[in-house]
């Protein structure tokens, strides 16, 4: 038998008692559960494999070039 970890999610809102703070998480099997410590709010599903990471700025394939250091010849 295996322990179950449970962990907080920050910044969560019940939606049943409405307590910020309250949710925790676990996977239980094959399934996913949370549930309020602050009431008897309680849930079971199969949450979808993370999707694929959202396309930005830093994360594109743009047409990259070589940054060229030029000596500026700063005298002292």
């Amino acid at each position: 038998m295996t322990k179950v970890v449970k962990r907080f999610i920050a910044g969560a809102v019940c939606p049943r008692c409405g307590e910020m703070d309250k949710l925790v998480v676990y996977r239980q099997g094959e399934k996913d559960c949370r549930e309020c410590v602050s009431c008897d709010f309680a849930e079971e599903t199969l949450f979808s494999q993370p999707s694929a990471e959202l396309e930005t700025r830093a994360n594109r394939d743009l047409d990259k070039q070589p940054i060229k250091f030029v000596d500026a010849g700063v005298k002292k």
